[in-house]
């Protein structure tokens, strides 16, 4: 049996998970009856600096490698007509605060069908079995763990926390999951004649179209695609993954995430292995 719930909230520290929602509406509700009364008197109140810690506090993540990291500008290779920005896909919704994933080994293997890697002190699935248990219980790539069966998985490797589980109650295995800290989302609008806006190779996108909605939405080159419409799409061929987005009606909303982090995540994953991954349309959690 396997389950997964989501919900928000501020902290882990010192609560239950089943509790922590209540705790994050309740810090949203004084912050903006704090900024309520502030205005009353013409003073400014930052609700989101009070609500949020910092990269470094929150993700065990190091804030100077997002700093280094520079984009380049996009490659100009056309011009095309202006356009109106779309919906978000549901299932693409990168959702703020933790998320409680409940799992168990597969019986028959003993696996639970996901793959790690640690970046700057922080714990990410880089790799998901398709039909595994993980992707079952809806556990995706990017997905940064924060607890394991209560343990905080801060600081850990990747050794530690394979070995982690291999030793964890193969009938009951929890996690306290973030959505994707280090990916984006956009929303293309396809022009008249079908195209997003963007070109891309070996799910790298390598140029930008003038004036497209692409570009109009902040789509940025050097930057690697991970899904479409939510669905995951790493390790998928060129050929299927541009399948996929002339499937798609009027908008396409694209997940990205920067080269130096997808090249990290994927350097343990020979091309076999990225075969297996988990492709299957996202559901609601």
């Amino acid at each position: 049996n396997l389950s997964s719930a989501m919900s928000l909230y501020p902290t882990l520290e010192d609560m239950e998970v089943a509790g922590m929602a209540a705790q994050q509406s309740a810090m949203e509700q004084q912050m903006t009856q704090q900024a309520i009364t502030a205005a009353s008197h013409g003073q400014n109140v930052d609700i989101a600096s009070s609500l949020y810690p910092t990269l470094d506090g929150w993700m065990g993540l190091e804030s100077q490698a997002l700093e280094e990291y520079k984009p380049t500008a996009g490659v100009v290779v056309a011009a095309g007509p202006a356009v109106v920005s779309g919906g978000t896909a549901a299932g693409a919704e990168i959702k703020q605060g933790i998320r409680q994933v409940v799992g168990c080994k597969d019986p028959g293997s003993g696996r639970i069908g996901l793959s790690v890697e640690s970046i700057s002190k922080g714990i990410f699935v880089s790799y998901v079995e398709a039909g595994g248990i993980a992707a079952r219980a809806g556990l995706r790539f990017g997905d940064q763990i924060v607890q394991i069966n209560g343990e905080s998985v801060a600081g850990w490797d990747k050794k530690k926390t394979i070995n982690f589980l291999k030793k964890a109650d193969p009938a009951h295995i929890k996690f306290a999951v973030r959505d994707r800290p280090f990916e984006r989302t956009i929303t293309c609008v396809k022009d008249s004649s079908g195209g997003v806006g963007f070109q891309f190779k070996r799910g790298k996108i390598n140029a930008i179209v003038k004036d497209s909605s692409a570009a109009r939405n902040g789509l940025l080159t050097d930057h690697y695609l991970t899904e479409i419409d939510g669905q995951n799409i790493v390790g998928m061929a060129d050929s299927k993954i541009l399948k996929l987005i002339q499937s798609k009606e009027r908008t396409v909303t694209v997940t990205i995430m920067p080269q130096f982090v997808y090249d990290h995540m994927v350097r343990h994953l020979g091309s076999s292995l990225k075969k297996h991954m988990d492709h299957s349309e996202p559901t609601e959690l």
